[in-house]
């Protein structure tokens, strides 16, 4: 009998266990073809019978890259949030042709969050994250070319304009799959984490980028660093694997259903047993849809609206860039230490805590009708804080809990961010229309603006109270994992 059967062996009945095979790092070559294998079962000995789960620690590598890919896919956003009035001066445009920059990103997102799918079931996880990368750096240095002092105002836009549309696709690359690589890679301990690593890199992107936009010289130095920095991380796509050889769990053994099949089974239509959703589900899928586009939406708006919002009240753009990223950095650290405990503690509490979080978020956005007021710093950020602390954590969760309900990881992920950016286009131009005009007090303040984004969010959060949530992912794989040890101690 070979080593690596002596060696899984060993380890039965216990199927969960960090270890690669010597032999499968014996050559550069062995280890692409190991890699390249489609798992779609559960690997099987086909001496002993026996049915083994395994993780790999270079899961981690991959992990680390689409964090740090994820964080500068996602800067491209809100970059000229903060800096608005001063690229509005110094490219002659509009502010509203600035929050086009921002509305690009998103409008470029929906067909290729639609598209990614399709794209990793013909090619693979890695084809995918290779095309974001090339889409990024092309999105660095068009962008950049737009700077050129000899272009006129209009030219130098549409540069700007056609660099975001890369940047787009990029972002929406490594944002949408970060379920489908942590349900490819990690087991039930682990999943949820990594999903929750991978979803909040881009809050922290967009925290990163409204921190150093206003830091880093005139308009023109700022968009060279965004360059310089997306240019410098996107080598660290070839630490991500396709697939491990053998899978972590059933689900990631499994391939995903089409996002085709996943719309027929939200519209009650037949479709293959893996895709079929009951009522319920698509009651809860719907719901989940509708307010996770609405969050996320939310905060979009705001991080490229802040410096429209907080400079007419007498704030600087440093301030308001600082209150964006306060907003996210604080939710990070609140997703970092919450996703473990749903892994490993509060395992079943998904829909729980949607219900008992989403309305705190509402309670706070509608908050920010009274906070935004001259010489309220102190007040804001106490504000920022509790948004972040509530809003970020149920990022993760939104995107386990819509795995769970469709078992289709990609597609469900995809029609989350989709909503997402896509409320957010409507909130950009919706405040857009409800800035005040020059004599107004304060000029060109958005406080009706703020009315709507609190009435808005209240009355689509208010659904997260109908959610059900049942998580029959989870149930499948923990079935499939018992039924496994008992197969390999009978046989044993």
């Amino acid at each position: 009998m070979s080593d690596e059967k002596i060696q899984v062996e060993s380890k039965l009945p216990v199927l969960e266990y960090e270890h690669v095979p010597d032999k499968e790092t014996s050559s550069a070559g062995e280890k692409t073809s190991k890699e390249s294998l489609a798992v779609d079962s559960a690997s099987e000995c086909p001496e002993a019978g026996e049915v083994v789960y395994r993780l790999y620690k270079r899961r981690f590598a991959g992990l680390v890259a689409l964090v740090f890919l994820n964080i500068v896919a996602a800067m491209s956003w809100p970059w000229f949030g903060p800096i608005s009035n001063n690229m509005a001066a110094d490219f002659n445009i509009t502010l509203d042709q600035v929050n086009w920059l921002g509305n690009s990103v998103s409008l470029i997102y929906l067909p290729t969050a639609f598209a990614i799918p399709y794209i990793v079931a013909r090619y693979g996880l890695r084809r995918c994250y290779d095309l974001g990368a090339i889409a990024l750096i092309l999105a660095a240095w068009v962008r950049f070319a737009g700077t050129a002092k000899t272009l006129s105002g209009g030219r130098a836009y549409a540069l700007l304009i056609l660099g975001q549309m890369f940047g787009a696709v990029g972002q929406a690359i490594y944002q949408v799959l970060g379920p489908k690589y942590s349900e490819t890679w990690f087991n039930l301990k682990g999943r949820t984490t990594a999903t929750m690593i991978i979803a909040i890199s881009n809050p922290v992107g967009g925290a990163v980028g409204q921190l150093i936009s206003p830091l880093v010289g005139s308009t023109r130095q700022s968009i060279l660093v965004l360059g310089i920095i997306l240019t410098a991380v996107t080598p660290l796509v070839f630490l991500i694997g396709n697939a491990p050889p053998t899978p972590p769990t059933y689900a990631g053994s499994k391939p995903s259903p089409s996002l085709f099949s996943l719309l027929r089974a939200m519209a009650g239509l037949e479709v293959h047993p893996d895709a079929y959703m009951t009522r319920r589900e698509r009651i809860d899928f719907g719901i989940i849809t509708i307010v996770f586009g609405t969050l996320v939406g939310a905060t979009n708006a705001f991080a490229i609206l802040t410096g429209q919002i907080l400079v007419p009240f007498g704030y600087s753009d440093v301030i308001s860039g600082i209150m964006g990223a306060c907003l996210l950095l604080t939710g990070i650290v609140a997703a970092i230490i919450t996703a473990p405990l749903f892994d490993r503690v509060f395992t079943y509490q998904l829909a729980l805590t949607t219900k008992v979080l989403v309305p705190c978020v509402a309670a706070t956005w509608l908050s920010l009708i009274w906070a935004v007021k001259p010489h309220n710093e102190a007040g804001l950020f106490v504000v920022m804080t509790i948004i972040g602390v509530c809003a970020v954590p149920m990022l993760p969760v939104g995107l386990e809990l819509a795995c769970e309900v469709t078992r289709n990881a990609d597609g469900s992920s995809a029609i989350l961010w989709f909503a997402g950016n896509i409320v957010g286009v409507m909130f950009i131009l919706v405040q857009g229309a409800l800035r005040a005009d020059v004599n107004a007090n304060p000029p060109l303040n958005m406080h009706h603006a703020l009315i709507f984004n609190g009435a808005f969010i209240m009355t689509a959060s208010s659904l997260a109270f109908f959610v059900k949530g049942k998580q029959a992912r989870k149930s499948l794989d923990e079935e499939k994992l018992k039924q496994a040890l008992e197969a390999n101690n009978t046989v044993r």
